[in-house]
């Protein structure tokens, strides 16, 4: 009789350590089962969040245009980030004064003023007086118009630069009117207390828009500016906005052009430079980066063409491309150690 089975007796098996059948094995392979089917489940939910995303934005731009109106103008965005645009000494700027000008009723224009290089000692510790008297001392002066999500910087020569309402601590809202009667308003003040001296528009990215919008404007009023300078321009707002980087993602979505450029002209966004530059007879300086990764550099060259045919004179119209291997991208011109000469011997030009 097998000993298990004897009465009064219970004989238990020694341990083995073995699992006792009927219970689960956790195994290695399993837990990187488990693992890999919860990544799984995460990226296919990523992927769809990415999706409905990407097919929700144009039905965004589409029911809401003013979005288009903010990415144009990005004015919300301020570069520098904190800085107090009303103190410049504060940005180590002891040649430049702050001031606000008025272009319309209720419009607010934040205005600095920098001095020529041979002015800078003499203006420290000057008032906005001494300021105003010395546009009248015969040296050029630069009218800056800064592109989209930029405020005031310093330049040489006498440079008045602008902020444009709504940006930086200018109040009011960007319209392309708008940008358009603030420098209006400011080559006006600027003439009226600079005599003979000669002024010239300098305007970057949106700010040739700008330019070109308001040179076009001043020669309705009988008056040809001295000299325009447009960097990184582009030709039309419309085909900027094709060709920004933003739209290659949507370039094949069906209806592009009736989701992202449309709403453009709803909210009245145009600047037309092509256009301007059909009709502008200022001397002209084209500034381009073959590199430029937001105009790229064909419409530069469109510009060039059409005013060279506008103009019919290669004396007054100029175009500088810098080198793509310098890394100048859309914003970096101003890191070029010829530029300086290259600004002068255009300003020099329009004297002869």
């Amino acid at each position: 009789m097998p000993l298990e089975h004897l009465p009064g007796k219970v004989f238990q098996s020694r341990p083995t350590g073995r699992r006792p059948q009927g219970r689960p094995r956790t195994r290695w392979k399993d837990y990187v089962s488990r693992s890999s089917s919860c990544l799984m489940w995460w990226i296919k939910r990523g992927l769809l969040a990415v999706c409905l995303i990407y097919v929700s934005v144009p039905f965004m731009m589409r029911l809401f245009p003013g979005i288009i109106k903010h990415l144009v103008y990005s004015h919300r965005v301020r570069v520098p980030f904190f800085i107090e645009l009303c103190q410049p000494a504060k940005l180590y700027l002891n040649h430049t004064v702050n001031m606000y000008l008025t272009s319309e009723q209720g419009i607010s224009l934040g205005v600095w003023h920098t001095v020529p290089e041979s002015q800078w000692k003499e203006a420290q510790g000057k008032n906005l007086g001494w300021y105003q008297k010395s546009l009248g001392d015969g040296c050029p002066i630069v009218i800056y118009l800064h592109g989209n999500g930029g405020t005031r910087y310093a330049m040489g020569y006498h440079v008045l630069a602008l902020d444009y309402r709504g940006f930086g601590d200018s109040s009011g809202e960007p319209t392309e009117v708008g940008l358009t009667t603030d420098a209006l308003y400011l080559y006006h003040w600027v003439k009226a207390r600079s005599g003979n001296s000669q002024v010239i528009f300098w305007g970057h990215s949106l700010g040739t828009g700008v330019a070109t919008n308001t040179a076009v404007k001043l020669m309705e009023q009988g008056i040809v500016v001295d000299g325009v300078i447009i960097e990184g321009s582009f030709t039309n707002i419309r085909q900027e906005g094709a060709n920004h980087p933003f739209a290659w993602y949507y370039l094949n979505f069906p209806g592009f052009e009736y989701f992202f450029l449309d709403p453009m002209a709803e909210n009245d966004l145009f600047f037309p430079n092509d256009e301007n530059l059909k009709r502008m007879r200022s001397p002209l300086l084209i500034l381009h980066a073959e590199d430029d990764h937001i105009v790229p550099i064909h419409m530069a060259q469109q510009l060039y063409e059409i005013a060279l045919t506008a103009q019919k004179s290669e004396n007054r119209v100029k175009m500088i491309q810098f080198n793509g291997s310098l890394g100048y991208l859309h914003n970096g011109l101003y890191k070029d150690p010829h530029l300086p000469d290259i600004i002068r011997e255009f300003v020099h030009s329009l004297a002869r």
